[in-house]
């Protein structure tokens, strides 16, 4: 049971889950340090772990036709404020750490379609956060073999972080609208 939901949880990030691999990459993008992505995608997890849980037990309920547009305007979000800031604030984490609170209702909402077996939720939760997370850092490991050998360099932020950002967000944008 863990194994199948675990195995899910990696294919809602990657393949299936281009939104939330996308959001991955724009915290990627920003953090000047691994510290930095450590902190952001800290705040990710444990942020829609939480409302993950939450819809998946039937505690609260999202609707996908407003959490999902919402969900590609969160990553136009991030990707104009990769744009719009240099370097690691304190508030980001903050703003991740809600954003993932709405991508955990995305993360719920496919479980819930899926459906989940009373007997085994807890393990299936387990299965599925995981899977997630490593779906997470396959990105992340991915973006730092192709990239991590320029991040220190000057021209990084005008020939990397700034066009792939406006990319992300305009990507986004078509999914917000698209969605609407």
């Amino acid at each position: 049971m863990f194994l199948s939901y675990f195995r899910l949880g990696v294919e809602h990030i990657v393949p299936l889950g281009t939104d939330h691999a996308l959001f991955v990459a724009g915290l990627f993008l920003s953090a000047a340090s691994l510290t930095a992505l450590a902190w952001q995608v800290s705040a990710f997890t444990v942020a829609h772990a939480l409302t993950l849980a939450l819809v998946a037990t039937g505690a609260v309920e999202a609707r996908a036709s407003i959490v999902e547009p919402l969900i590609a305007l969160s990553i136009v979000a991030v990707a104009i404020e990769n744009i719009a800031t240099r370097g690691f604030h304190w508030r980001r984490p903050l703003l991740v750490f809600a954003f993932g609170l709405l991508h955990g209702l995305g993360f719920g909402g496919a479980l819930t379609a899926l459906g989940l077996p009373p007997d085994d939720l807890v393990v299936s939760l387990l299965g599925f956060n995981l899977g997630v997370e490593a779906g997470q850092l396959i990105v992340i490991a991915t973006l730092f073999v192709l990239l991590g050998w320029c991040r220190r360099a000057p021209w990084y932020r005008a020939r990397v972080v700034v066009p792939a950002s406006i990319a992300i967000a305009a990507i986004g944008a078509y999914w917000a609208i698209q969605r609407l």
